[in-house]
């Protein structure tokens, strides 16, 4: 197997938000199969840079799988190729000599295009802003084991605690929807003692958000799950609809 590769890209250019966007194809040669794929559109920059042409806007932090940042659509797939797997860490070695490759931002009405392949996530921190929190007093830190938590009941918050809010499961939602994210926030609150308190209001609140922010609802194709780097769970999503079914006819207030 080659230790590089010449490749083909199609890249999305968008240069503003109200701006008409294309495909614009770049040819790449000698890329190195260790690279991760965003060290790969560092490269391009470079070249583009040194011809002084504008370089390819896109999100990107730690480069770890632990942001949420970097959120790329790769041949059509949220991320690339591999499950279980951010754009940061997918590598070049998943390709072979002579690829194209096509490279997108999510698409998505709540996601409007800011440049090229950044998209406005913000939509999600309304969201978080509308429950993703829990009433506590100030003062020191609540001894750890005041509140014992089952095991279970641990390990399921802390499952769905692990979405990094990159918006993955949106973008490969053929309805946009944000029912996975959602119900992420939503599961790891709700199961645990510290978020009973607004337990009800919180998923109220939380879905009116999603809906005003113009997401779609669930397809129940699970497309979600198979595109979220975290590995999220649908059976959230039940839990979700449970909470909210509860709220509505049980809460008082």
């Amino acid at each position: 197997m080659s230790e590089t590769l010449d490749l083909t890209l199609r890249v999305w250019r968008q240069p503003g938000a109200d701006a008409v966007g294309q495909y614009v194809e770049y040819k790449l040669t000698g890329i190195s199969t260790h690279m991760s794929f965003l060290e790969m559109l560092d490269v391009l920059n470079e070249q583009l840079h040194a011809k002084g042409e504008e370089m390819i806007a896109f999100d990107h932090d730690c480069r770890e799988g632990i942001c949420g940042m970097c959120s790329l659509m790769i041949n059509g797939q949220a991320h690339g190729p591999d499950t279980g797997t951010t754009t940061c860490q997918l590598h070049m070695r998943r390709f072979k000599n002579g690829d194209t490759i096509v490279v997108e931002p999510w698409r998505a009405q709540a996601f409007p295009v800011v440049r090229d392949l950044v998209v406005d996530r913000g939509a999600f921190d309304r969201i978080i802003e509308k429950g993703g929190f829990i009433s506590v007093s100030t003062g020191n830190a609540p001894e750890a084991n005041a509140i014992p938590v089952p095991a279970p009941v641990q390990e399921t918050a802390m499952d769905a605690a692990a979405c990094i809010g990159c918006g993955a499961c949106v973008a490969a939602c053929k309805n946009a929807s944000a029912m996975l994210f959602v119900s992420a926030k939503v599961s790891h609150l709700s199961t645990l003692p510290q978020g009973k308190p607004e337990r009800a209001s919180r998923v109220q609140n939380m879905v009116a958000q999603m809906d005003l922010e113009g997401f779609g609802n669930c397809t129940n194709t699970e497309e979600c799950e198979a595109a979220c780097p975290a590995e999220i769970s649908v059976s959230n999503i039940a839990r979700l609809n449970r909470e909210y079914l509860r709220a509505k006819l049980c809460a008082k207030e």
